[in-house]
C-alpha cells in the first residue's frame, strides 16, 4: 500500500529508445576519444616530461594495477570506501528523517548541524588520527563524517517538505506512524535523498584518498603520493586515472539504483514531458 497513486507511462517505440541509447553512448565515448587523439598528437609532437602519452599511460596502468596491487592497494580502499558510503547512508536517512520529523528538534539542533556542516572535513583528520590512530577504522570515520552532511541535510527537507494534504489524508485513513514513515514520509523525500547521496558519493571518493595520503601504508593515495615523491611520473597519473574510472563506477551504480528506487518520480517527469 502507498499513497503515492502510479502513473502509466506509454512506452515508447523501441526504434526511438535504440536510437537515444546509441546517442547517448556516441555522446559517452566521443568526446574522450577526441581528447585522448589530441593528447596522443600533442605528446608527440611536444613530449613534456611530466605528461606521458597515452600509450605510456596505458602501458604504466597495466603495470602497476593489474596484478598485486589490486589486492594490496586497490580492493582495502574500496573497501573502506564502500563501508563508509553505506554507514554515511544509513546515519543521515535515519538522523535526517528523526530531526525532519520533529521540530523542536530541528530547532534544537540547527546551530549545531550547521556549525559542523561548515567544517572542512579534512581539518579533523589529524584529531581522528590522534583519537584512533592511523587504523583503518579511522579512514572510515573520516568518510563518514565528511560524505553524511549532503545526506543528512537533504533527508530533512525531503521530510520537512511532505505535503501536508497527504499527510492528513494519511491520518484519516488511520494509518499508524510506521506506515505513515513507510508509505509517505520516505517516498516523499526520495529524491531529496538520492540527490544527497550523489553528492556524498564524490565526497566520499575524495575523503578516500586524504585519508590515505599521509596516515597509511597502502591504498591508493598512499600510492599516488609515493609515485609521485620518486617521479613515477606515469604511474602517479595512471593511479589518477583509476580514481576517475572509480568514480565513474560508482556514478553508474548510483544511476541504477536510482532508476529503480525513484521509478515513480521519473515517471511522473516523463508524463509531465509529453
Amino acid at each position: 500500500m502507498t499513497l503515492y497513486t502510479s502513473t502509466v507511462v506509454t512506452p515508447r517505440p523501441r526504434s526511438r529508445v535504440w536510437a537515444k541509447i546509441g546517442e547517448n553512448t556516441a555522446y559517452a565515448i566521443g568526446l574522450p576519444l577526441i581528447l585522448v587523439v589530441i593528447w596522443g598528437i600533442w605528446a608527440t609532437v611536444a613530449p613534456a616530461q611530466f605528461f606521458p602519452s597515452p600509450a605510456e599511460l596505458l602501458e604504466a596502468f597495466v603495470d602497476t594495477w593489474i596484478g598485486p596491487a589490486f589486492v594490496t592497494d586497490v580492493l582495502p580502499s574500496l573497501g573502506r570506501l564502500a563501508i563508509g558510503i553505506v554507514l554515511s547512508i544509513v546515519v543521515g536517512v535515519v538522523a535526517g528523517t528523526l530531526i525532519g520529523l520533529n521540530r523542536w528538534l530541528r530547532e534544537l539542533l540547527e546551530p549545531m548541524l550547521e556549525f559542523f556542516r561548515a567544517v572542512p572535513p579534512p581539518v579533523l583528520l589529524p584529531i581522528a588520527v590522534v583519537l584512533m590512530g592511523p587504523t583503518d577504522a579511522m579512514k572510515i570515520v573520516v568518510i563518514v563524517i565528511g560524505s553524511v552532511w549532503p545526506i543528512l541535510l537533504n533527508t530533512i527537507e525531503g521530510v520537512r517538505s511532505t505535503d501536508s494534504v497527504m499527510t492528513e489524508t494519511a491520518r484519516s485513513f488511520a494509518l499508524t506512524r510506521g506506515e505513515r514513515l513507510r508509505y509517505l514520509v520516505l517516498p516523499a523525500a526520495s529524491p531529496r535523498i538520492m540527490a544527497g547521496v550523489r553528492q556524498s558519493l564524490s565526497i566520499a571518493l575524495i575523503l578516500m584518498v586524504i585519508s590515505e595520503l599521509g596516515y597509511s601504508s597502502s591504498g591508493l593515495g598512499y600510492q599516488i603520493v609515493f609515485f609521485q615523491r620518486n617521479y613515477l611520473i606515469a604511474e602517479m597519473w595512471s593511479g589518477i586515472l583509476l580514481l576517475g574510472l572509480i568514480g565513474i563506477l560508482l556514478a553508474a551504480i548510483f544511476g541504477l539504483v536510482e532508476r529503480r528506487v525513484l521509478r515513480w518520480y521519473h515517471g511522473i517527469k516523463e508524463v509531465e514531458r509529453a
